[in-house]
């Protein structure tokens, strides 16, 4: 599949089957995320795989978007270690380098025959100290991952898109 069938194909799974995701098939979307493109090849992205019943409980607790996945992805990145940009401050890379983790995770997703969504609707403060995780550990989306169930239609808005000039404009 070239990259412009593979973006198509993409949608937000909001249904998901019992059926687990493989070791394998995981480790391939870990290594899209570990090959992803950073700033300044700084790397501060940090994936944990959630999978137990208990962090999966939790989750649900605090946003209604996990849609039954048995498989979710938080996507933080290391304050420590993001690229901060000397010519203006509060500007640095680590939601950007997560964003570009993340996305080519899910492609790698779709490639492999899995669903995904991207979910934002969730507290990530919140989220990160009911996981334990450490201050510096900064959340950025959860992505809910494994097989689309077969009931599951994408979005009607799925294939709607802006015009082109309405989005690209030369200077």
């Amino acid at each position: 599949m070239n990259f412009i069938d593979l973006a198509k194909a993409r949608f937000s799974t909001r249904k998901f089957t019992a059926q687990p995701v493989e070791d394998e098939k995981l480790a391939q979307i870990l290594e899209a995320g570990k090959l992803a493109p950073t700033a300044k090849n700084q790397q501060p992205q940090k994936i944990y795989v959630i999978r137990s019943q208990e962090k999966l409980d939790r989750l649900n607790q605090l946003t209604h978007c996990i849609y039954g996945a048995g498989t979710v992805l938080l996507v933080a990145y290391d304050d420590d270690l993001d690229w901060d940009n000397p010519m203006e401050e509060q500007v640095s890379s680590g939601e950007v380098d997560a964003a570009i983790v993340a996305t080519h995770m899910m492609l790698e997703a779709t490639e492999l025959g899995l669903g995904s969504v991207w979910v934002g609707w969730f507290p990530p403060t919140e989220t990160a100290k009911a996981l334990g995780l450490p201050a510096n550990i900064k959340p950025v989306m959860l992505m809910p991952l494994g097989y689309t169930a077969d009931t599951f239609q994408p979005s009607p808005m799925h294939s709607q898109y802006r015009e082109a000039s309405a989005i690209v404009t030369e200077l």
